[in-house]
């Protein structure tokens, strides 16, 4: 038994594939690769690897960026007079830029291509790393910020979109995983390094160490990154259809012994078409014909329409928020008494949530492939999005634990190990619940998930802003202690929220499929006919 083609699956829900067949256990590859060795799908294992290992190298950088600063705070004060509502607004202006910069690049990832809006992307942020350095006053502090988030903005939904160019939904999680460790490594492990910078070297040497840092990733990424975006040839003028076809393999590791539809044995590649030269490979942009306007407002309606992508930007906005708010209680209140941490000590607080989110990767990202073959072989090879949320429920307990224990014992004075194991429990979930809710979101959305996730950036970062401009007048009015209970119960609704996913995520899925397929239609990288 072969997989039907795009026409005869039409009546499956978004996100709902068969990923084995029959009683043979073959695994069926979805996206379908094509027959061109020119479709990312297609690469080496070498070629992805080089590719993504810049992604995630971008990623991590980005997360530096946008976290080093706190380490600082005691010198800005000091130094250059700034308060602790600056600080924070200057935070805020951050993230501001990071929510306003995927409305304008997003809509030019589709247009022009990955690889210039990545090469844009690091340029400005090598910019604004200059301009932290050198900053004097309130005006360059948030301006510095806007540019750096406006630069970074992408890093949340470009890094996606390419992860849906480059691997199989089997894989989804995995590399998931692998670039939320990016990122929570620059998040966790960059103040760690910043700390001893600001105590040894003072903070403007922070800066200028990120300068060069982006210095070298805007040469690797001009060098080294080449284009994921991939317009099938049906879809351009005067192609064929045949090409889409359904793919089999006997096990990951063979990815060669392909099955195509009514055609057992066939090579999958067609040598007859010629592979793109290294050079044309780094082409600066990869045009496609057709307005994007539609890329301008589309994210709004499939975040207020399409459920799975609603709970995804509140879980996954509500996760990192908390998080925001962790590292700037941490960084307001933990150099007075009785801790008198210094920026070292501030920073170095940070590996607590770094080494517990290794096992949240394996958690949320290896094993929770793994369980939705295994769910999918149980319900005869169907596989349903929502079989990935079941990993979420755990984290309903954990999270909340880890807030409590870092708050209360903040508030209360609490031995500072305490508190680096609560917020190690919090990193924990952050990563594994990020996981497994991007994961199921490119699931159920895959040939529109660009679009989708500036939704979910958009809510996730106008989250952190409103939370951190009001984060002062809020611990002042309800203490520290009553601040991470109200928390800790808002986070516990969140992450049993899959439950209603669970029972009505496949319904809510049928509902949308008529606006998903006319939404893929627009785009030209889609994999399905629709």
């Amino acid at each position: 038994m072969s997989l039907p083609l795009a026409g005869e699956t039409a009546s499956l829900p978004p996100g709902t594939v068969k990923l084995e067949q029959g009683d043979c256990k073959k695994l069926i590859l979805h996206p379908a690769p094509t027959t061109d060795p020119n479709d990312p799908l297609n690469w080496s294992g070498s070629r992805k690897a080089v590719n993504f290992s810049l992604v995630c190298l971008y990623t991590l950088l980005t997360f530096v960026q946008l976290d080093v600063g706190f380490t600082a705070w005691d010198q800005y004060s000091d130094e250059l007079g700034f308060n602790e509502d600056t600080l924070n607004g200057s935070t805020a202006a951050n993230y501001l830029g990071l929510a306003l910069g995927c409305i304008a690049f997003i809509p030019l990832v589709h247009k022009i291509g990955r690889r210039p809006v990545y090469l844009f992307s690091t340029v400005l942020q090598f910019v604004s790393c200059i301009w932290s350095a050198r900053t004097n006053t309130v005006g360059d502090l948030y301006g510095s910020n806007v540019v750096s988030g406006i630069g970074g903005a992408i890093s949340e939904t470009i890094v996606q979109i390419t992860i849906a160019d480059l691997f199989f939904i089997h894989h989804h999680a995995t590399v998931n995983g692998l670039a939320l460790l990016a990122t929570f490594t620059g998040a966790y492990l960059g103040p760690v390094a910043s700390g001893y910078i600001v105590e040894s070297e003072g903070w403007r040497w922070v800066w200028w160490w990120c300068t060069v840092l982006f210095g070298i990733n805007v040469i690797l990424v001009l060098f080294f990154f080449e284009e994921t975006k991939y317009v099938f040839t049906e879809w351009r003028s005067g192609g064929t259809t045949q090409s889409l076809v359904a793919h089999t393999l006997d096990s990951e590791a063979d990815v060669r012994e392909t099955e195509l539809r009514g055609n057992e044995g066939q090579n999958k590649i067609d040598t007859s078409i010629p592979v793109r030269s290294f050079r044309q490979r780094l082409a600066f942009f990869t045009v496609t014909e057709g307005s994007i306007l539609h890329d301008v407002y589309e994210p709004l309606i499939i975040l207020v329409t399409f459920p799975a992508i609603t709970y995804t930007a509140i879980a996954y906005g509500v996760l990192l928020a908390w998080f925001a708010v962790l590292i700037s209680v941490q960084a307001t209140y933990m150099f007075d008494p009785p801790y008198n941490f210094t920026s070292i000590g501030i920073g170095l607080m940070n590996i607590a949530p770094f080494v517990a989110s290794i096992p949240g990767v394996l958690y949320g990202g290896y094993l929770n492939d793994k369980l939705i073959l295994w769910l999918a072989h149980r319900n005869h090879g169907v596989y349903e999005p929502e079989m990935r949320l079941w990993m979420i429920l755990p984290l309903a307990v954990i999270a909340p634990a880890g807030i409590l224990m870092f708050g209360l014992g903040l508030d209360s004075g609490a031995p500072w190990p305490l508190l680096a194991v609560g917020f190690g429990l919090y990193g924990f979930c952050l990563t594994a619940g990020g996981i497994v809710s991007l994961a199921y979101a490119m699931d159920c959305y895959h040939d529109v998930i660009g679009n989708a996730l500036v939704g979910v950036t958009l809510i996730r970062n106008l989250l952190t802003v409103g939370i951190l401009f009001a984060l002062t007048p809020w611990l002042d009015g309800m203490g520290i202690r009553d601040t991470h209970i109200l928390i800790s119960v808002l986070t516990v609704l969140i992450l049993v929220g899959p439950l209603g996913l669970i029972i009505w995520g496949r319904r809510a899925r049928i509902s949308t499929a008529a606006s998903y397929k006319r939404m893929a239609m627009w785009q030209p990288t889609r994999r399905n006919k629709h």
